[in-house]
């Protein structure tokens, strides 16, 4: 078993709101196509600034976050991002890694999609038993 990636849309959540309100055409979206590792041990979104400044993503705040050594480290959010994979879509804030730091999809985004991870064959897939729709608990 090896790395799980995935090739997932992210967009500018910001700039859909100014296409549906008229504010701004539709080939202003910014948007890009991304092959991200899956990462379960991690909790949200993370793209690194590249990734930010390029769909000009909003700063939002910092917040505090413990790494896998054990460390603390205060990292900026960003955000609204849009995510897309295959027929699901979710919006959601991101952490901003420095420089050109590896892109990881977190628990809260792939809870949200409605996804099923299948380690063995190495990729992530839309839920079986919620095929057309995502399908999530209420309470």
């Amino acid at each position: 078993m090896g790395k799980i990636f995935a090739d997932i849309i992210i967009s500018n959540a910001d700039d859909k709101a100014l296409i549906r309100r008229g504010k701004i055409g539709r080939n202003e979206l910014r948007s890009m196509n991304l092959n991200i590792l899956v990462d379960t041990g991690a909790y949200n979104l993370a793209i690194n600034e590249r990734i930010a400044n390029q769909l000009g993503l909003a700063r939002l705040g910092f917040q505090t976050f413990q790494l896998a050594d054990g460390s603390e480290t205060t990292l900026e959010i960003v955000g609204p991002v849009d995510i897309q994979f295959e027929n699901r879509e979710t919006t959601c804030r991101a952490v901003m890694l420095q420089g050109d730091t590896e892109p990881l999809l977190g628990q809260i985004p792939i809870e949200d999609l409605d996804v099923v991870l299948l380690p063995r064959e190495e990729k992530m897939i839309v839920n079986p038993k919620s095929p057309i729709l995502a399908r999530k608990e209420l309470r």
